[in-house]
């Protein structure tokens, strides 16, 4: 019996053309900017130690900028650059610059799902911070009181099975009463690895012949 969904962002519940014609244009336009105003700041400058620690130290706050940038081109899953996306797509939230894009039928299903009692939960590259406000700021309203967790990879990364084990023995339930919510097939792979149950969201894609994972077009379709 499922007691908990975990669910990812991009191609599930928001379209990854929000993602990538949205949000990453827009931290990467403001990048620079963001960091000449805020590098003094605490959470700031940690972040940018992480990121001259990815690369092996000694690199200049100019220097930094450049290699952010390289990453957010890369679409490199960099949890001190995700971190910081987070902090300025804050900004573009609460200047009304965009809203959070989410699919209709997955705003519709978490909501029936939450009514229901399951345990509802997020599971993304992005920051926690950047999750919640999308979640935040969406044309339903504000959804994050629907979720009880959120992870991002310092939990780990979405294609190793370790990441998933850590998840499910976080939320203190077994392995086989969660199901993972996703678009990529390497991610579903991992969830399946270590345990849980998975859904497919394929949307506009075709169906794939050559896998055992359960494959729907929306939220509404997924069996419980």
């Amino acid at each position: 019996m499922i007691k908990a969904i975990i669910t990812d962002i991009e191609g599930t519940t928001s379209s990854l053309s929000f993602v990538k014609d949205v949000l990453f244009p827009y931290a990467r336009e403001h990048l620079a900017d963001f960091v000449a105003q805020h590098r003094d700041e605490a959470r700031v400058r940690e972040l940018l130690k992480q990121a001259n620690a990815e690369v092996g130290g000694g690199l200049s706050d100019d220097e930094l900028v450049a290699q952010l940038l390289r990453w957010i081109d890369e679409d490199k899953k960099v949890t001190a650059l995700k971190s910081l996306q987070g902090l300025i797509w804050e900004h573009g939230y609460a200047n009304a610059d965009f809203t959070g894009h989410i699919y209709a039928d997955a705003a519709e299903q978490l909501q029936v799902w939450h009514k229901q009692g399951l345990r509802l939960c997020v599971y993304s590259s992005g920051s926690v911070h950047a999750q919640k406000l999308l979640f935040a700021h969406t044309d339903y309203g504000d959804l994050t009181p629907l979720f009880a967790d959120y992870f991002d990879t310092h939990i780990g990364h979405k294609r190793e099975a370790e990441s998933y084990r850590k998840i499910y023995r976080q939320l203190q339930l077994p392995a086989d009463e969660c199901l993972f919510l996703s678009d990529i097939k390497e991610e579903l792979d991992a969830a399946s690895e270590a345990g849980m149950h998975t859904a497919w969201l394929v949307r506009d894609n075709t169906p794939q012949q050559d896998t055992t994972h359960l494959q729907v077009g929306s939220f509404e379709q997924i069996p419980l």
